[in-house]
């Protein structure tokens, strides 16, 4: 399955690419979930800004990333945890955005907008984490559970900004920030027991989990333009 994902994603940006990309960069991300793990992109998996200029001031932007989630956490559940409870896992998330470009001749910032897509795979639970949540919420001195989930892809919204400052006229430097704030169901089934003086066994069904996909990436890049900082599409 990772051949595969890897095959279609390499496919994807590859056709992009070559059709809109004008300028080419190298970049390094960074994503920091919600009451979740530090994780980072699987290079050379992750490629954004690929899209079409509608005019001088406002552009169409995808592109695709294969992330090494160290941890997610889960929300609509009958208790709460500030630890991940899912992770790690793969995930690839593909944005679509809208953006508004502000260009002078050596600087260019812009505003970014829209909704992103993510599936993840290969997905854990962090049983440890669970099973303390568990036991905080119930009052046990101990607790241990099972469970078994479905796992969907999700969606949500977008939000960011990107300073480019060009050196020269064909190199730049990068620095951009993007808030995530999505979801997906991930309801799951099982048992778990524990207790204090005595011991007790519980069935558990929380078909309304979800994956809380919230949180702030940041990318620093280098951006080589082979338009002499004409209006492109960055590839990085």
């Amino acid at each position: 399955m990772m051949k595969r994902l890897a095959l279609l994603i390499t496919l994807y940006t590859g056709v992009f690419a070559s059709v809109h990309a004008q300028d080419f960069g190298l970049s390094f991300s960074y994503f920091l979930p919600r009451n979740g793990d530090f994780s980072t992109p699987i290079s050379p998996f992750s490629i954004s800004g690929i899209g079409i200029d509608l005019n001088r001031y406002i552009a169409l932007e995808t592109g695709a990333s294969l992330y090494r989630m160290s941890g997610l956490n889960l929300k609509d559940l009958p208790f709460e945890s500030r630890d991940a409870l899912l992770g790690p896992n793969f995930t690839i998330l593909v944005p679509a955005e809208l953006v508004l470009q502000l260009q002078g001749s050596k600087v260019e910032f812009d505003i970014k907008g829209g909704g992103f897509f993510f599936v993840g795979f290969a997905n854990k639970l962090n049983y440890g984490n669970l099973d303390r949540a568990i036991r905080r919420a119930e009052g046990w001195q101990v607790a241990n559970s099972e469970f078994s989930f479905k796992n969907h892809p999700g969606f949500g919204f977008q939000g960011g900004a990107e300073l480019t400052v060009f050196v020269t006229s064909q190199i730049g430097v990068s620095l951009e920030a993007t808030y995530y704030s999505g979801d997906a169901k991930f309801p799951l089934t099982g048992t778990y027991i524990g207790g204090n003086d005595t011991i007790e066994s519980r069935n558990a069904d929380f078909s309304d989990a979800r994956i809380d996909f919230s949180g702030l990436e940041f990318s620093v890049g280098l951006i080589f333009s082979q338009s002499n900082r004409a209006p492109a599409r960055r590839r990085r």
